[in-house]
């Protein structure tokens, strides 16, 4: 269980990426029965350290700190130099002992540094996945996602993005009610994924246009209707063609996708606040029956319904 979490600051850290670790998981949210979490900011040295938006902050804690993590957040910080050892070998230390490390943007280099990343997928910011496989060729890297889960490790794209897996690792952790409960208070979506078990991938696209808006929230209140696309599409007035093409371009995946991925996270909710039975669950959030429930849910979420059940049910 995540309770401990230490963030990794070095000169030139990017202040947003910094700041994103430190209000995913360095808030105090008991009051809306979060669980508390143990959180500093460490570094090589303690004391001053330029941030790369101009300004400096001041470190309370070295990097002894790292030892005591169950989770390592490592924040952007300048791609192109060498991390310093001292830093390198304290990641190294902490994976050895099983922490969980989590890296926003080009913090990914740091891992690749450290050897951390061989032999596993992971992402960066777009501008520099050519520049991460390049550098670290036993590295997986895939390109054009929001963050890859490959177990102990975690990597996430550019600014926001960490957000996305920030909440998917209190997800994993704490359950759906509790991430939910993480990202109203930020005043962010609670979850953006592809729904794979442990390699969450969606493509990262522009959303200018917002014509779908109101039909994705209407999606949401009527999960047990029938949503298929040629219905979906007869509802936004559009051809089923053109539909399927106007809803990956706003929401960078396919209509059937985003539908399952909301009846999951409806069934999730049900199964932690309630004790419906997982064929009323299945029925309520509109599978044809349980069999289909347990087969999307083992999927996506590498558990049965039965399990998530037992480990987060209020």
């Amino acid at each position: 269980m995540l309770t401990n979490v230490a963030v990794l600051a070095t000169d030139q850290v990017a202040a947003f990426e910094l700041g994103l670790l430190c209000e995913a998981f360095g808030i105090d949210r008991s009051e809306d029965e979060v669980p508390t979490i143990e959180f500093a900011v460490c570094g090589p040295t303690r004391g001053p350290i330029r941030c790369a938006g101009g300004f400096s902050i001041s470190l309370d804690h070295g990097l002894e700190r790292l030892a005591d993590a169950d989770l390592i957040g490592i924040p952007a910080m300048p791609w192109s130099s060498t991390p310093d050892p001292a830093v390198l070998e304290a990641l190294r230390a902490a994976h050895d002992r099983g922490a969980r490390l989590f890296s926003v943007c080009s913090g990914a280099f740091v891992l690749g540094a450290a050897g951390l990343l061989d032999d596993l997928e992971c992402t960066t910011h777009w501008k520099h996945v050519d520049e991460l496989a390049a550098r670290f060729p036993r590295a997986r890297v895939v390109p054009e996602v929001l963050y890859v889960d490959s177990g102990q490790i975690v990597t996430s794209a550019g600014t926001a993005a960490g957000l996305d897996a920030a909440l998917h690792i209190w997800r994993q952790e704490y359950g759906a009610a509790v991430a939910t409960t993480v990202a109203r208070r930020m005043v962010v979506p609670p979850q953006r994924d592809g729904g794979q078990a442990q390699f969450i991938a969606r493509p990262v696209v522009e959303c200018a246009a917002e014509t779908l808006g109101p039909l994705l929230t209407w999606i949401t209140e009527h999960l047990e209707d029938d949503l298929g696309v040629e219905t979906l599409a007869a509802r936004a007035h559009m051809s089923a063609r053109t539909f399927a093409r106007r809803f990956r371009e706003e929401t960078g995946t396919t209509p059937h996708a985003w539908v399952t991925a909301q009846r999951l996270y409806a069934a999730e909710e049900l199964l932690e606040r309630t004790d419906l039975s997982v064929d009323q669950v299945a029925a309520q959030v509109g599978f044809v029956n349980a069999a289909t429930l347990r087969h999307h849910f083992a999927r996506a979420r590498g558990v049965s319904p039965q399990q998530y059940r037992r480990a987060f049910a209020c």
